[in-house]
């Protein structure tokens, strides 16, 4: 649901910012298994995927090696820290930059983003997922977890499923940094209005259904009051 939101979008974005069939340069950082990068490799883009995890990089490469050879030679995987880009790249190398759940991890985030945003084109495109801050209160409120739902209005911090100890952004926090760092906000999305919470299940919904699920969401995170109280922020910011 997440990587099928965000795809969506991000695609969105692109046919607003960028000519009709260009090919752009793409920064994937902290790409996981590679969903977003092969995707938009698969759309013809050149893609270049930093992961810092060994083992989800064995994963890209192993999921990669499956792909035709014309779409293997458009992706390029690294082991990097996407707070030292500037020790991978040059400045303005990429007209695209996708950073999507990985601030959480980071405590101080506004350094790498000034990074992320050095490594943009002017015109460049950079695109954030990260956990809403402004909505933390609602998976404990919704699960009866009276104490964690109102800690939750008053900080930042909280435990993830994984049970690591991890940090939330605020939409107001977040815009302001974007402005300094000279890739103010162009637009954001809610996702996961509806379905946060939610586990899978033993077998995916039909095909309808989940066309009905995605419609959905996909309106309620670009819907005002609805995307302020999603589980992610998708932010997209365009390099001045």
């Amino acid at each position: 649901m997440r990587q099928e939101l965000v795809g969506r979008q991000v695609d969105e974005q692109i046919a607003h910012h960028f000519p009709v069939g260009q090919r752009l340069r793409v920064l994937d950082v902290g790409m996981g298994q590679g969903t977003q990068a092969l995707r938009l490799a698969r759309a013809g883009h050149m893609v270049t995927g930093l992961e810092q995890d060994p083992a989800m990089l064995a994963v890209a490469r192993e999921v990669l090696a499956a792909e035709p050879p014309g779409i293997q030679d458009r992706v390029r995987l690294m082991e990097g820290d996407g707070r030292e880009t500037g020790a991978h790249f040059l400045p303005g190398s990429f007209d695209v930059v996708l950073c999507h759940g990985v601030l959480m991890y980071v405590p101080e985030p506004d350094a790498m983003l000034a990074g992320l945003a050095r490594m943009l084109a002017p015109g460049g495109l950079l695109s954030l997922l990260v956990r809403n801050g402004d909505a933390l209160a609602m998976r404990p409120g919704l699960h009866g977890d009276w104490t964690a739902a109102l800690a939750a209005f008053d900080g930042v911090d909280y435990t993830n499923r994984l049970g690591l100890d991890v940090r939330a952004d605020r939409l107001a926090t977040l815009t302001a940094t974007l402005s300094g760092i000279g890739a103010p906000l162009q637009t954001w999305y809610g996702v996961r209005v509806f379905t946060d919470g939610t586990e899978a299940g033993d077998k995916l919904p039909s095909d309808a259904e989940l066309e009905g699920l995605l419609a959905a969401e996909d309106r309620a995170g670009r819907t005002d009051p609805y995307r302020g109280v999603a589980a992610l922020l998708h932010l997209c910011g365009v390099r001045g």
